[in-house]
């Protein structure tokens, strides 16, 4: 298990004791997690743990029961302007009328403010995010009109051009061509070290281990935390996903029983 006592960056994102109800139902009880500057934690877990509902409280659109959440040291409310968020392709509306670069330029509404209009250093920031994500060329074209692999990059490069000192990620490989993922893989590892913190939820669980330096295996609860290579105790693999398909799952992880 990690041991966080050791580790150097600073906490861009500290949950504690979080429990989060749902229609009466506990979608999250006493979750504790911290993500530092210059690591990029894997939030791994099956379908209905609770990995999706985290995110959502970071980003204050839940408000749990019990717990506090801070971000950059301070209060959620307040650190809400640097948090990066990238939803699953199917939650945003590819079919609203806007260009690439109009896309982009909303991840920035929160900074700019919602009857503004952008300034040099907004347009900047959407400049450098489309760059990183190798949209430049294609800024004018419209979002309706892209491949999947090209929206999720719209995605990325929406959530960057805030500037984030925290990235959240939900499912970002899902259904991606080999180039677009490892054009974010790298992207990602990049983030990692210039000291971003990254928080990535995915279903991937081999890429996960080679991406992430470490691991938070969630069900409802946080079952196990560390890194990839000393969570190989099947026992706790089991009791994040369940019997069902235990035995592939940890093959594929290099877990032996």
């Amino acid at each position: 298990m990690t041991d966080h006592n050791t580790m150097t960056g600073t906490p861009a994102l500290d949950v504690r004791s979080v429990t989060v109800e749902l229609g009466g139902r506990l979608a999250l009880d006493s979750v504790d997690l911290t993500v530092r500057t210059g690591e990029l934690v894997g939030l791994i877990g099956p379908n209905g743990a609770g990995k999706t509902t985290l995110l959502r409280a970071v980003l204050g659109l839940l408000t749990p029961r019990t717990g506090t959440i801070h971000l950059d040291g301070g209060p959620a409310g307040k650190g809400r302007g640097t948090v990066g968020y990238v939803p699953q392709r199917h939650e945003f509306a590819w079919d609203f009328p806007l260009s690439v670069e109009r896309a982009v330029l909303t991840g920035r509404t929160h900074r700019i403010g919602w009857l503004r209009r952008a300034g040099a250093a907004d347009r900047e920031a959407v400049g450098e995010a489309l760059d990183r994500v190798a949209m430049t060329d294609l800024r004018h074209r419209p979002i309706g009109e892209l491949s999947g692999g090209q929206r999720q990059r719209v995605l990325v490069a929406r959530a960057l051009a805030l500037r984030p000192k925290l990235l959240l990620l939900d499912e970002p490989f899902t259904g991606l061509d080999v180039p677009t993922r490892e054009l974010l893989t790298a992207l990602f590892l990049q983030l990692r070290k210039e000291d971003k913190a990254v928080l990535m939820t995915t279903h991937d669980l081999p890429a996960a281990a080679d991406t992430a330096g470490r691991l938070c295996l969630i069900n409802k609860t946080v079952i196990a935390d560390g890194p990839p290579e000393t969570l190989r105790d099947p026992a706790v693999w089991l009791r994040a996903f369940g019997v069902t398909g235990s035995d592939q799952l940890l093959t594929s992880l290099g877990v032996t029983r």
